[in-house]
């Protein structure tokens, strides 16, 4: 995600290198490659434009302090500005409402279902009760995708496949959900076309009948500045609440996110990435901001941490290290608590200067799959004793795993380096609870 933006925009910043002060030329000349940079990642002329001039203007006359680069100030001065075009602040989702209500719009194939299916499991995660209800009745696959993604987070679905009315499902809906005390009801409607004027007179009546706390328009965001383009017209229709970016782990350039709120002047309240339910991020301009400027998330890599590590397992790993008696249980363990946390190429780039380090490197969650097999093909007495790994079992767990006896060998190198590093630590006393990072 933003990969191309991010690396035009650090060359722009680079032709700043070598000068002790921002003049005029070399801002020109800075502020030309960044608009090239925008335009490329397919935000329009326009907002570009208008972004650079404003860069242009507050970065003429600022004095270079020794301690501050030319180009290190021309970050700051366009994070500044990104986070401002990216919508300045978060901004939550209302759910005042008894029960509230949540109405998902979009353009057919954006991924609402999946979205409604991401946003139930991570407001049950917050505590709520919520309700999904299928209002999609044209697409064949459409109810029983909700189903399953409903089974799947365990939040109950409300359908009803005798009725094509979409007002009159929601409407029963809202009163099941009453009855049965689930304080939100997260609506899927169908997928339309802008142009499509029974369609979208269609979600227009949803939102007069139900009256909901929050609409949600559901963008794609590898269309581009297409989406910029729908979004536009479904807020002239619904005048929703604010917009879901989706697939932002595709071959996207990014040029949606940063065009949508000053198009639509509608927040972008959620990210999605990819098809785990676990994969939905809240947006915060100024992450994003970083993000893209290659200075890492790291307040977003915690909470991901937190929200996915166990404490008390946490707490019982530590005691196991200071006795050294980590195996590959607590390792095998620890791998999966790290891959729920999501994508591992995005986590590691929400680490500040590991994302330009490792951006053309290939990683992705199959890497761990031969890690896995090698370690699911021992007995569990060699998982808790690696010691007694002698050559037969290695080739016995080689032929097991679809591995080679090479790759088995590696793995316990590395584990044996890795049990010996975490002795030497509780030698010095070095080693302190890992229960601490994690602590909310």
């Amino acid at each position: 995600m933003f990969d191309s933006l991010s690396n035009r925009l650090d060359r722009a910043f680079k032709t700043l290198k070598g000068h002790s002060k921002l003049t005029e030329l070399n801002i020109a000349e800075s502020v030309k490659e960044i608009r090239r940079a925008l335009v490329d990642a397919d935000v329009s002329y326009k907002i570009a434009k208008d972004f650079t001039n404003k860069i242009k203007t507050e970065a003429i006359g600022q004095n270079v302090i020794n301690s501050v680069s030319p180009g290190q100030l021309m970050t700051k001065i366009v994070n500044d500005g990104l986070k401002e075009l990216l919508g300045g602040e978060t901004k939550p989702i209302d759910l005042s409402g008894s029960p509230s209500i949540i109405l998902i719009a979009g353009l057919q194939g954006s991924g609402k279902t999946t979205f409604s299916g991401k946003l139930s499991y991570y407001l049950k995660s917050k505590g709520k009760k919520p309700l999904l209800v299928a209002c999609d009745v044209y697409r064949p696959a459409a109810i029983n995708q909700i189903k399953v993604l409903g089974e799947q987070v365990g939040v109950d679905v409300f359908t009803n496949e005798e009725s094509k009315n979409p007002v009159e499902i929601a409407q029963d809906a809202v009163k099941y959900a009453k009855v049965h005390q689930h304080n939100l009801v997260i609506v899927d409607t169908a997928g339309r076309l802008s142009m499509d004027e029974a369609m979208m007179n269609e979600i227009g009546n949803l939102k007069d009948q139900l009256k909901p706390q929050e609409i949600l328009f559901v963008v794609d965001a590898m269309t581009g500045q297409d989406a910029v383009n729908t979004a536009k017209a479904f807020n002239e229709k619904l005048n929703f609440d604010g917009v879901v970016l989706t697939k932002l782990d595709g071959d996207t350039r990014g040029g949606a996110a940063i065009s949508i709120k000053s198009v639509v002047n509608k927040p972008i309240k959620f990210v999605s990435t990819g098809e785990k339910m676990e994969a939905l991020d809240v947006f915060h301009p100024d992450r994003m901001a970083n993000r893209i400027l290659g200075m890492g998330d790291i307040v977003s890599f915690v909470e991901k941490a937190q929200e996915n590590f166990d404490q008390a397992e946490a707490i019982a790993l530590q005691k196991k290290m200071q006795k050294n008696q980590f195996d590959f249980n607590d390792f095998l363990k620890q791998l999966n608590q790290i891959k729920k946390m999501g994508n591992i190429k995005d986590l590691m780039g929400m680490i500040p200067g590991v994302g330009k380090a490792i951006k053309d490197v290939d990683i992705n969650d199959e890497s761990f799959k031969g890690v896995e097999a090698i370690i699911h093909s021992m007995t569990n007495y060699e998982r808790q004793n690696p010691n007694v790994l002698d050559g037969s079992r290695k080739k016995r767990i080689a032929l097991g795993s679809g591995t080679s006896t090479a790759e088995v060998n590696k793995l316990i190198k590395q584990f044996d380096e890795m049990r010996k590093m975490i002795k030497a630590m509780n030698n010095k006393k070095g080693l302190r609870s890992g229960a601490n990072l994690f602590r909310r």
